[in-house]
């Protein structure tokens, strides 16, 4: 078990820890990464402002330098996430586990808020989470709700994560999330998965299926991937990310977060 934040980076970058990192150090900030060229950047500063679900801007590099000051006072963002995700013209290139070969000196990145910050929250709630309990990655789907367009990024899906409650759950894990806007908040939907265009809801598209069970309600919450899918629609000549579920983790707690912290 790694305890600090520190000690996951440090186990990324090393290349000891490849895996999704749900549950890894416990009660650390976690983040989705994403690098464009400094011509990229402002228009996608300008998407994520106009769709703060999925994209809350937490941290913004200055051109050139990878290393972290807001999250984690000694981060790097080449080599302190577990697996990376390469793009080129709108086409997955390669998953890698550091992009330290690939920096270049006009690069400007971004970390947005995770969900998995806000688990602890629900943990210390005594809401399970079916993922953890099953020891998987978070699932994650593909949506009819559109994104904004901001700029050369053009309109493009939204990505959302699932957990399973029962309905008084769901009602509880609302009412917990919502106090954590920088890191997605409150659900974007609840029910019925083909209202929002997910008809195999036993399929994700990113991450593993996990189990619900009778009487649950499917609980779907904004997603870090959205950019990436932004990628695909939008083209830039490149484009960083990390690999769905393998995150920065940062310093900071998780209830530095919390509007009521």
């Amino acid at each position: 078990m790694y305890r600090t934040g520190n000690e996951l980076r440090a186990a990324a970058r090393s290349g000891e820890f490849t895996g999704h990192t749900s549950g890894k150090a416990p009660g650390y900030v976690q983040a989705n990464l994403v690098i464009l060229p400094r011509d990229w950047a402002y228009d996608f500063l300008l998407f994520a402002q106009r769709n703060p679900k999925p994209c809350p801007v937490l941290e913004v590099g200055d051109a050139g330098d990878p290393r972290t000051s807001v999250l984690a006072a000694d981060g790097d963002v080449r080599t302190d996430v577990p697996l990376y995700r390469v793009y080129e013209d709108g086409e997955l290139v390669a998953e890698v586990g550091d992009v330290r070969s690939r920096w270049r000196e006009d690069f400007v990145f971004f970390l947005l808020g995770c969900s998995f910050t806000f688990e602890r929250a629900l943990v210390d709630a005594g809401l399970t989470l079916r993922h953890q309990e099953e020891n998987r990655n978070v699932p994650m789907y593909r949506t009819n709700l559109m994104c904004r367009g901001a700029g050369r990024f053009l309109p493009s899906p939204m990505v959302v994560s699932m957990r399973p409650y029962l309905p008084g759950d769901a009602i509880r894990a609302v009412e917990i999330t919502r106090e954590f806007p920088a890191v997605h908040g409150s659900p974007v939907h609840i029910g019925d998965p083909a209202y929002i265009g997910i008809s195999q809801i036993e399929k994700p598209d990113w991450g593993d299926h996990v189990s619900i069970r009778e009487g649950e309600l499917t609980v779907f919450w904004a997603c870090g991937i959205t950019p990436q899918q932004a990628a695909l629609v939008s083209k830039p000549p490149v484009m960083i990310t990390h690999a769905p579920g393998h995150m920065f983790v940062g310093d900071r707690s998780d209830y530095d977060f919390q509007l009521s912290a």
